[in-house]
């Protein structure tokens, strides 16, 4: 994979996070559904992970890379882990930070980017980069950083969006293009930019990693459910906080839409 061509990355529109950055954890606002929906799957994937490599938080350090308001960065602190986010976002940033104050959560944040992270080699143990690595122009640079700033043996934890007819038809079409449904904000994503888990494979064995697996993330209800939920609030008779727990986001074998995963950073030989 290669850098995405200028006018394929102009077509997303990453201004939203300054523009509505302060609104993460506003129950009516889109990217709400990262705490109610996203966030719970991801975190229990990542325990089961921690759990199944024996890795003990205390004295360990977790990175987030693309933190945006801290969502996920909030339940990683409360497991345990020194926790530090980094967001190219400063309304993002600002919004995570005073959350976390608020919330007496001890979390660093800096405005910063993926393709050049400001922390030293080997420093982190645990790396998580969730529904960024499709909004990345540059991601293997993003890759490459990452494994710079692991320590051999530690873990990236990573989900995105797969690039296939049915990826495109739920996350562009349904959740972004079609006003009957559509719930995201425009140019949210760009299909172009999804990637395939071989691509994403491959970039890892490129980088020192030793990928181990992935997962699909699939709704538990019936898509016709979803589209009715959808419907309902798209008309506003519920939240984005309500229409978030209506359903829950579980592990799968089908990963045609969303997969999650993760890899080891090789020790040198």
């Amino acid at each position: 994979m290669q850098k995405v061509p200028e006018e394929v990355y102009n077509r997303i529109n990453n201004k939203i996070y300054d523009q509505e950055g302060d609104r993460w954890w506003h129950p009516d606002f889109s990217l709400n559904l990262i705490k109610t929906l996203f966030n719970p799957f991801r975190v229990g994937y990542a325990k089961k992970i921690f759990d199944r490599l024996k890795i003990n938080p205390e004295e360990k350090t977790a990175l987030e890379v693309g933190c945006g308001g801290g969502i996920l960065c909030e339940e990683i602190a409360r497991i345990g882990y020194n926790t530090f986010g980094i967001d190219p976002s400063e309304q993002s940033i600002n919004t995570a930070s005073k959350h976390a104050s608020e919330n007496g959560l001890k979390i660093t944040y800096i405005n910063g980017a993926g393709e050049k992270l400001p922390f030293s080699d080997n420093s982190c143990d645990i790396v998580l980069c969730c529904d960024v690595l499709e909004h990345v122009q540059d991601l293997p640079k993003v890759i490459s950083e990452i494994s710079r700033v692991l320590k051999p043996g530690g873990v990236f934890l990573y989900d995105t969006f797969n690039r296939t007819f049915l990826s495109n038809l739920v996350a562009i079409k349904i959740l972004q293009d079609w006003k009957r449904w559509a719930i995201m904000p425009p140019h949210l994503h760009e299909w172009k930019m999804f990637i395939k888990p071989s691509e994403i494979k491959w970039l890892l064995s490129q980088n020192h990693f030793t990928w181990k697996e992935h997962r699909g993330i699939m709704p538990d209800i019936s898509p016709l459910k979803i589209l009715q939920y959808l419907r309902i609030r798209v008309k506003g008779e519920l939240t984005y906080q309500e229409f978030g727990t209506k359903f829950k986001m579980t592990e799968s074998s089908i990963t045609n839409v969303m997969y999650m995963g993760y890899a080891v950073k090789s020790f040198p030989l």
